[in-house]
């Protein structure tokens, strides 16, 4: 035995795994065609569940959809004993939508009338931008002397407590009913013009709005109505 160190070894590493063949076998790889159609399964039975949920949640929006429109019109209406529908279609009012139409998409006119028949106003949606948002409204009239009815606030997302007060005011909504169409918006205490409506003071800009869309809902609305009242009446 010669002189020196010894030199000491750690265990061995174990022999490489071997095929059938005896060769090394090669690192475990996932093809890439199979982690894409992984996605692509993955993204369709979401994209069907999504649809799934679409489905069956829409006939309840529509319901309740329907619901805050009927509410709505019983509002500004002041409940009419019954009201007609009529729809915009080429720029003319209709009494039925066109076939293979969605009815509740065309832009609709709801004619009340009292328990006598007689025609008492005309309630329709109008839509603009407000402070923040659209603001949504549900506006009745009087086509024949450009009288409100009254107004409602459908959707709004205005500036919480500021710009939300043109919904949660009742003193600035109470003031519409009665007021002719222009109307014109006043700072303090308004004067008694018939057209006059005070806005609200820190939400002056969401006031003027809504008093901006309901003169362009009458401005709209009312020459279709007399055009097609002229229509009926020959």
């Amino acid at each position: 035995m010669t002189g020196g160190h010894a030199h000491h070894h750690g265990p061995p590493s174990p022999p490489p795994a071997a095929t059938a063949g005896g060769a090394p076998a090669a690192p475990h790889q996932v093809a890439s065609w199979k982690l894409l159609a992984t996605l692509a399964i993955g993204g369709a039975l979401s994209g069907l569940l999504v649809v799934m949920v679409y489905r069956v949640t829409l006939p309840a929006v529509q319901r309740y959809a329907g619901q805050v429109v009927e509410g709505a019109v019983r509002e500004v209406l002041k409940a009419p004993a019954r009201w007609d529908t009529l729809y915009l279609v080429n720029g003319k009012l209709t009494r039925g939508a066109p076939a293979g139409a969605a009815a509740a998409e065309l832009p609709r006119a709801f004619v009340g009338f009292d328990a006598a028949g007689k025609r008492i106003g005309v309630a329709v949606t109008a839509q603009e931008p407000g402070f923040q948002e659209e603001l949504s409204l549900m506006v009745g009239f009087d086509p024949a002397t450009s009288r409100l009815i009254g107004m409602e606030v459908l959707d709004e997302k205005e500036t919480p407590g500021l710009g939300d007060k043109i919904e949660r005011d009742s003193a600035f909504g109470g003031q519409f009913p009665g007021r002719v169409v222009p109307l014109k918006g006043v700072k303090g205490a308004p004067g008694r013009g018939p057209s006059e409506v005070q806005t609200i003071t820190g939400a002056t800009i969401s006031s003027r709005a809504v008093i901006r869309i309901i003169n362009d809902a009458v401005a709209r609305w009312r020459p279709l109505v007399q055009a097609f009242d002229e229509g009926t009446a020959r």
